[in-house]
């Protein structure tokens, strides 16, 4: 779980920092206000930017505390800048880098039961495989989408971030 998810988290919220800040110095190159893309959608019934910045924080951080069998902190949802969702990111990241290996070795015992699951439950892989990691780069996804449709010129490298190639 830590190798393969929590690694694979803080990297993409590095990532997706990188393509706000990449926003930011559009946003400067044609003399806007970058706090314009915010509540930028794709569509009309899906949420703005704010929100998918906010649940790719959320995804990563929930995983972290239910499979390690801690409580995650809390964040306000308050958010209204580019720089306070950079923050919320920074300190999501902050937090993920208090977790080790150790933290997740009893994952495997370990019965999750989200809040919107109504008492129900589900095993830590489930809830990595079916819940946690699709979630995540749904809203990591959809933030890039915004951001790319609203002009800002980020790629495909720039949401995979650095690859590890080999010679």
């Amino acid at each position: 779980m830590y190798d393969l998810q929590l690694n694979q988290f803080k990297k993409m919220l590095k990532n997706l920092d990188n393509c706000l800040a990449k926003a930011a110095a559009h946003a400067d190159a044609k003399k806007f206000d970058v706090n314009n893309f915010v509540e930028c959608r794709l569509i009309a019934d899906m949420f703005p930017l704010v929100k998918q910045v906010q649940s790719s924080c959320d995804s990563a951080k929930f995983f972290a505390a239910r499979l390690a069998g801690k409580e995650a902190p809390k964040h306000e949802d308050n958010e209204k800048t580019f720089a306070e969702l950079r923050e919320r990111i920074k300190k999501v990241l902050t937090y993920l880098e208090t977790f080790s290996a150790k933290d997740f070795a009893n994952a495997k015992n370990l019965r999750v039961s989200p809040g919107w699951a109504q008492g129900k439950w589900m095993t830590a892989d489930e809830f990595a495989h079916e819940v946690s990691v699709p979630n995540f780069f749904f809203h990591v996804t959809t933030a890039y989408a915004i951001l790319r449709t609203n002009g800002v010129d980020v790629g495909k490298m720039d949401y995979l971030g650095s690859v590890d190639l080999k010679d």
